[in-house]
């Protein structure tokens, strides 16, 4: 029965006052609720500047426009299809966009801690000026930043992390390349934190 159902009438159809609210399924998921919803109209999320501005209007409209886009049983069917909508939006953006994120940053941070790295860590532990500062068991930190590029056997590295003892803590900087498949050092710098000073761990001699 549809009986005072106007849902699928298009712009003239009665929206219920029930789903006069936020739709989470159409802020999060935008162009793709909006294929299975028939609100066509989220297909602007791929218009840039558009698409910065789509998702909060989505996010407004999107009970509206979905009522009046397409045909549903009842009230209580169109809530139940978009609570599922929301439920699956929630868990893409709670839990496997932060995975997804978490691998990436692995995967980034595997690559910067290669041999390069391995090596200012060697130099920068062993440095009785370092040690002084940072005291006893120094380890460096999990997050590197910088970049390294690669050309066959030769390439370059400019890195930075921190490392950390019992005592304190110093940034390191690092610039390496690597020549014939071998890395070498050009310059490890060590900056104390608390007061800036700056330990020259490795320079590269004057040519």
């Amino acid at each position: 029965m549809r009986q005072n159902n106007t849902s699928g009438e298009g712009k003239g159809a009665l929206v219920p006052e029930e789903l006069k609210g936020w739709n989470w399924g159409a802020f999060f998921l935008t162009w793709i609720w909006g294929i299975g919803n028939s609100t066509y109209i989220a297909l602007l999320m791929f218009i840039p500047l558009v698409n910065m501005i789509l998702p909060f209007v989505l996010g407004a409209k999107g009970n509206e426009w979905a009522w009046k886009n397409r045909s549903w049983r009842s009230v209580e069917h169109f809530q139940a299809t978009q609570r599922k909508w929301r439920n699956v939006s929630f868990v893409i953006f709670l839990v496997v966009v932060p995975l997804l994120f978490v691998g990436i940053m692995s995967m980034a941070m595997s690559m910067l801690k290669g041999e390069a790295y391995d090596l200012s860590v060697r130099e920068v532990k062993s440095d009785q000026y370092v040690l002084q500062i940072v005291g006893n068991n120094p380890k460096p930190s999990y997050f590197v930043s910088g970049q390294i590029s690669s050309n066959g056997s030769e390439g370059s590295a400019n890195l930075s992390y921190s490392l950390k003892g019992d005592l304190g803590e110093v940034d390191i900087f690092v610039l390496a390349h690597q020549l014939n498949n071998k890395w070498k050092l050009d310059e490890v710098l060590a900056i104390e934190n608390s007061t800036n000073k700056e330990i020259k761990v490795v320079t590269k001699p004057i040519e």
